[in-house]
């Protein structure tokens, strides 16, 4: 499990006023989230300056509910040299990084968040505590990563899995981290969403092995094993995203050149889309993880304000929807 870098939910277009210049799909994600009963948000060690405002801003803006873990003292005065007021916000103290994963974690288990959120401290020393067999926030589900992802001129939000979490999935993790991406776009109200399967080419071919268990993907969504969503795979980025690639390709499906969510072979390959989607095509990037007991807004300490609280958004989306049903089971 690594993830470093990891940072809307498209849709709702209708959000934007006709006639006037196109709104941001996160100024529109950010709407939604606003009309919502905001969260609480466990914020584990946000003891750097972004990582403190975003989590703020967000609560100023009537998205979340922070609940501040880590050492009181470097949090009030980390507030004070910049200028943020932290008297309507609870913080819990704790001494360091790992113990305050530790104690989020907690807190979750003891009813006091419905999100768990990444300040400062390092991936790895939340996702440890997350994952813990003992004490952790794990279900019967594979936990994984979704960016979400704002590219310019591009009609849609793309959903980017899982570029941030499980390294080299197999066929059962892969069934999962559909399954996840899946449940999270159609349970805040966004549709049926067309899922294809990435590969460096559309064709099956045994010496291409993500091409193989793209097939295998498709066939489990015709059997009933990942359900709520249309599947095509093997794609090739270009014909997955592009109406014009998938057509001079012949490749007719309803996924072809209308992708939504597309799934990554791997978390090389998914991150290296997603940074190359972020610094040239200048992209925004959101994300949430999916698939424990709580949504996760696992932000990189790189990420921008605004790329927290539009991560914030799309986790409170998630949480209103949850509310109307049961938790996935524990592990």
């Amino acid at each position: 499990m690594l993830g470093e870098d990891v940072s809307e939910i498209g849709t709702i277009a209708a959000l934007a006023p006709v006639g006037n210049p196109p709104v941001s799909k996160y100024e529109r994600l950010i709407a939604r989230a606003k009309q919502l009963v905001p969260p609480n948000t466990i914020v584990a060690y946000p003891c750097e300056e972004t990582a403190l405002r975003g989590p703020l801003e967000a609560a100023e803006a009537g998205i979340i509910r922070p609940i501040l873990v880590g050492p009181a003292a470097a949090i009030s005065a980390l507030a004070r040299k910049h200028g943020l007021e932290l008297s309507d916000y609870e913080i819990v103290d704790v001494a360091g990084a790992e113990a305050a994963a530790a104690k989020a974690v907690a807190l979750i288990h003891e009813g006091k968040g419905e999100l768990l959120m990444k300040g400062s401290l390092h991936t790895d020393e939340l996702m440890r505590e997350i994952t813990s067999s003992k004490t952790g926030l794990r279900t019967a589900r594979r936990i994984s990563h979704v960016f979400i992802m704002d590219v310019p001129h591009h009609p849609e939000t793309l959903f980017i899995t899982d570029a941030a979490i499980n390294i080299f999935p197999d066929l059962e993790t892969k069934r999962d981290i559909i399954q996840n991406a899946v449940d999270f776009f159609t349970e805040v109200g966004l549709g049926t969403p067309r899922v294809a399967i990435l590969s460096a080419v559309e064709t099956v071919t045994s010496k291409i092995p993500s091409t193989i268990e793209a097939a295998a993907l498709c066939k489990m969504a015709e059997r009933g094993q990942i359900t709520g969503a249309l599947l095509d795979g093997p794609l090739a980025f270009d014909n997955a995203v592009s109406p014009q690639a998938a057509q001079i390709k012949g490749i007719k499906s309803e996924v072809a050149g209308r992708a939504q969510i597309l799934m990554v072979p791997d978390l090389e390959a998914g991150n290296m889309l997603a940074k190359n989607l972020s610094f040239l095509a200048r992209a925004d990037s959101a994300g949430v993880v999916l698939g424990a007991r709580v949504p996760i807004i696992l932000t990189s300490r790189a990420d921008s304000v605004r790329a927290r609280m539009a991560s914030c958004a799309a986790a409170s989306l998630y949480v209103d929807a949850r509310r109307r049903k049961a938790p996935l089971p524990a592990a």
